[in-house]
């Protein structure tokens, strides 16, 4: 409970920075001072594309974004897009315990994080478990080697975030597969 509630603060704070942070530059309102004409705006600056997780190759991303899992097995098995094996279960069961949607998005579409339905096709499952284990505090993902459900579950957690990826997996309330398999 203690790990839940700093962990807590700890996304609180970073909530409250990055909402600050956006605050801080919002341009501030033109009162003019003179009667010469205003410069011309700056032009705008270019819009800088999606950020990579990873430098991963076209080869590893086409590697990465084919199925791993479906009612055959793999990585996850999935029933009727919400009935999933148990180590998948675990792991919907810990993203919904740290609630991560609150970052990365009730679908993982994205929000202040990076939508996970898109990071999964770039990223190994070994770049998975470094992103998670020691965050990346520069971009105001914390690091969540402390807590022992994330430690104990990282595996189901990369495998239901890569059925959501494949498309295989609903989002939403998922069940255990009837049988334990």
């Amino acid at each position: 409970m203690k790990t839940r509630n700093t962990l807590s603060l700890v996304m609180s704070a970073l909530l409250a920075g990055t909402a600050w942070a956006a605050a801080d530059q919002k341009p501030a309102a033109a009162t003019p001072t003179s009667t010469a004409p205003a410069a011309a705006p700056a032009a705008p600056a270019p819009a800088a594309g999606p950020a990579t997780p990873s430098a991963a190759s076209d080869e590893q991303i086409a590697m990465l974004s084919k199925t791993s899992g479906g009612p055959n097995g793999g990585l996850y098995t999935v029933k009727d897009g919400t009935k999933v094996d148990a180590k998948t279960l675990a792991g919907w069961k810990t993203w919904r315990a740290l609630a991560c949607e609150r970052c990365h998005g009730a679908e993982q579409e994205g929000l202040v994080g990076p939508p996970l339905v898109v990071s999964l096709h770039r990223l190994t499952k070994e770049e998975f478990k470094k992103t998670i284990t020691d965050g990346r505090i520069e971009k105001g993902m914390p690091p969540f080697s402390a807590s022992k459900m994330v430690m104990d579950n990282w595996e189901g957690l990369y495998a239901y975030l890569k059925g959501r990826a494949d498309g295989q997996i609903k989002p939403g309330h998922l069940y255990a597969i009837e049988g334990g398999k």
